[in-house]
């Protein structure tokens, strides 16, 4: 990308805001936030990481005067590549604003709700809120590592607990580049901070607010109406995707369209009682009757149900182990040090130029093969034993309710059920919760044997009681590999495909995405379109209602990236590449 010279003043500039340290243009240490995690890349003018909100407003400005594009960017972990620039077909620069330094969460009403500044993380939020009694809307079983608290809003994404729906919030703080480019600070955030912009921030930020200044605005602070949603087990439409017009409001869903300084959320209490049942079986319509049942029948609705095909579960075991092992004996809050460390590392074997790419995962891989088997026994059993696995998570009176239900259910159906240790539990969620990274792992030390790797998370419709995926032939004999895992009450599934060496996966992709277009399936569900999905019609005109002159993330959902949405074209509704 040429550096002209008021691009070079505007780098002079923004360096002035965040010091010399904060403002990258060295390529290779503007790399690991022009990469994906997982899928997608492309040049930035510079990196600038602020170190305060108003230092991000400065910023802003001064990218709206230069008239350049902005990415926000929070965590990087997302698996779509819409937090990173994608290819060259921009009209402008692009600027990368990363927002990880300014982490701060500050608690309102005693916990009961929380404000979420731009680089917050659910890690850091899970153990600010502990003491309290209290939990975050997802906590760990997502498969974004180290995912940050606004790029969750900002995409709505899913998780893993079936009672709190999608991430949502209609309480944010935010800036906006309106039809004739003024940037302007609105703030819903429902806490009186002041008029001016810079007051605003510097107010939030050094939490100089009180009680008093607190509102209770009639806004939603989360998905206060999922759990009635996901019971209707008979509805022909899925029960959350990202498309969903009903959870597209400001900052939510709003895919890096609004540059978002902080959001206010609902937390809640941590259970008195849980309890994990490992739940196995063979037959794929046993999961059908078990999930039906409890969700249209039980009194409690579970926490979460995570699901788990034997061959994903063998992938998990062996290429997830190093994560699992570092998660188990040093924690979560590790991890998004680790991911930082990992990508200096491959940063500096790629310079060298004669190791193989992604270098640290072959280094951890390796490490990971001097340690012993770190899965209960009962849980390899299972494994040997059925190749359908389900993680079901109940707490308080619903542990009861689902052991009454298991009890009398598997007398005469197939399959069986155990109910885990304290120490299985956590070992269970875990080795699911790694699932993810073990399969992008896995995919790297095979890469010279094999093709491609697509990953797809689909929606499919509640009352779909073919949620096991069976690919007509044509299909199936092109795929090396299939690996699938998912949250089975919400219905949303993961499904991880690696190609045959040679065939074509982006023909491929799309047959496979016609098979689910044929289901009234939804997709993506809860990773949100990035640039790897085009945006339907509901998601194109939201982006386009909050950013008229596309200037922040500009080809997001495989929309036009030229100003003031030029050249957009109709093209078809549908998700294919």
């Amino acid at each position: 990308m040429a550096v002209h010279l008021d691009t070079q003043s505007l780098i002079a500039s923004m360096q002035n805001v965040v010091g010399q340290s904060y403002l990258l243009t060295d390529p290779a240490k503007k790399q690991p936030y022009c990469k994906g995690i997982r899928f997608g890349s492309g040049e930035a003018l510079a990196v600038v990481r602020p170190g305060s909100l108003v230092e991000i407003w400065r910023v802003l400005k001064l990218c709206v005067d230069a008239d350049v594009a902005v990415i926000m960017q929070a965590a990087n972990t997302g698996l779509t590549g819409g937090s990173t620039p994608d290819g060259k077909e921009y009209d402008r620069p692009l600027v990368i604003i990363s927002t990880m330094r300014i982490d701060d969460i500050q608690l309102v009403n005693e916990g009961k709700q929380i404000v979420g500044l731009a680089g917050s993380t659910l890690f850091g939020l899970e153990e600010q809120l502990a003491p309290y009694g209290r939990e975050p809307h997802s906590v760990i079983g997502s498969s974004c590592i180290g995912a940050s608290i606004v790029g969750g809003i900002c995409n709505n994404s899913g998780g893993a607990l079936v009672k709190r729906g999608p991430a949502y919030t209609e309480l944010a703080l935010f800036a906006q580049i309106d039809a004739d480019g003024t940037l302007s600070l609105v703030n819903n955030l429902g806490i009186k901070l002041g008029n001016d912009p810079e007051e605003i921030l510097e107010n939030l930020e050094n939490k100089r607010w009180t009680d008093s200044d607190v509102e209770q605005p009639d806004a939603r602070a989360s998905d206060n109406e999922y759990d009635a949603r996901v019971r209707d087990v008979d509805s022909d439409t899925p029960s959350r995707y990202n498309n969903d017009g009903r959870r597209l409001h400001d900052a939510s869903g709003c895919a890096g369209k609004l540059a978002v300084f902080a959001v206010r959320l609902d937390t809640f209490p941590i259970p008195d009682k849980k309890q994990v049942f490992y739940v196995g079986s063979n037959d794929a319509n046993v999961f059908t009757s078990v999930r039906r049942d409890i969700l249209s029948t039980f009194k409690h609705l579970p926490d979460s149900g995570e699901y788990l095909h034997r061959d994903c579960y063998d992938v998990s075991k062996k290429y997830g182990k190093d994560m699992f092992i570092v998660i188990n004996k040093l924690g979560a809050k590790f991890i998004p040090r680790l991911f930082a460390f990992k990508r200096k590392f491959d940063a500096f074997a790629d310079k060298l130029g004669f190791l193989p790419n992604k270098m640290s995962d072959r280094v951890m891989q390796a490490f990971s093969y001097l340690f012993p088997n770190h899965l209960p026994k009962r849980m390899d059993e299972f494994r040997d034993k059925y190749q359908h696995h389900w993680i079901l998570e109940m707490s308080n009176e619903g542990v009861d309710e689902a052991r009454q239900y298991l009890n009398e259910f598997f007398k005469n159906n197939e399959g069986g059920y155990f109910e885990c240790t304290e120490d299985e539990a956590d070992k269970a969620i875990l080795h699911r919760f790694v699932a993810g990274g073990a399969i992008g792992r896995y995919h790297i030390m095979h890469g010279k044997e094999v093709g491609a790797m697509m990953t797809i998370d689909v929606a499919l419709r509640r009352n779909d009681p073919a949620w096991f995926e069976v690919l007509p032939k044509d299909i199936d004999e092109q795929i090396d590999t299939k690996l699938y895992y998912g949250h089975l009450f919400c219905h949303v599934m993961h499904q991880n495909y690696i190609v045959k060496k040679g065939a074509d996966a982006k023909a491929l992709k799309n047959k496979i995405l016609s098979t689910f277009d044929e289901r009234k399936a939804e997709y993506p569900a809860e990773h949100n379109v990035g640039h790897e999905y085009a945006a339907k019609e509901t998601l194109r005109n939201f982006y386009r209602e909050l950013d008229p002159t596309n200037s922040f993330n500009p080809g997001i959902g495989k929309t036009t990236k030229f100003k003031n949405w030029a050249d957009e074209a109709g093209g078809c509704c549908g998700g294919h590449d």
